[in-house]
């Protein structure tokens, strides 16, 4: 994987851009001014990171796996650790498929029935491949999300295991990482 140099990286004019950041060159990243991205994290190819007027916030030592997607145009928010499988998509907006208004980014917003709404992932979650996170979904800390799921709006508890489609709690999920988490900041320092 080739990765962008950092000053190929700064002409990006991210809102803000970490240390140590890892970006590959076959990433798309749309209204970068929007976008912050923390220390050490890394975003693979063609990842496409959309960013609306809430803005996508990524926190340090945050992997975005490959193909995977952040779009929409209400606020994302990665925090530290959360780790992306390929092929995962995460909307802060989705249209209305009822039928009662029409769809898709070439029609006026007063047409369509575009729902926005933020969009949280939290520290040490981890995203199963293929998984799809919708509009309103929290993800809170420590939060595992099996391959395939669809994640809807609403709360995920703290160290949950969930899984299917929609996604369903599972199990609890061990907080060993949590020890691990001290023990690896002591030793990067």
């Amino acid at each position: 994987m080739g990765f962008l140099s950092r000053k190929q990286v700064e002409k990006l004019r991210f809102k803000h851009l970490g240390k140590n950041v890892s970006i590959s060159g076959k990433a798309s990243f749309y209204r970068p001014e929007n976008i912050s991205i923390g220390d050490n994290t890394r975003i693979d190819d063609f990842v496409v990171i959309s960013a609306g007027d809430g803005g996508v916030n990524i926190g340090k030592n945050v992997h975005v796996a490959v193909f995977t997607s952040l779009i929409g145009k209400g606020k994302i928010t990665i925090d530290d650790y959360a780790n992306f499988s390929s092929r995962v998509s995460v909307y802060s907006s989705n249209d209305d498929y009822s039928g009662r208004f029409m769809t898709n980014p070439t029609v006026n917003e007063k047409f369509t029935g575009v729902d926005h709404s933020d969009v949280f992932i939290g520290k040490h979650v981890i995203i199963g491949c293929g998984s799809v996170i919708l509009p309103g979904a929290i993800l809170e800390e420590g939060v595992a999300i099996g391959a395939l799921s669809l994640v809807r709006a609403g709360k995920y508890k703290r160290f949950g295991i969930y899984a299917g489609t929609p996604a369903k709690y599972l199990k609890r999920r061990l907080r060993n990482l949590l020890k691990l988490e001290k023990e690896f900041e002591k030793f990067v320092k």
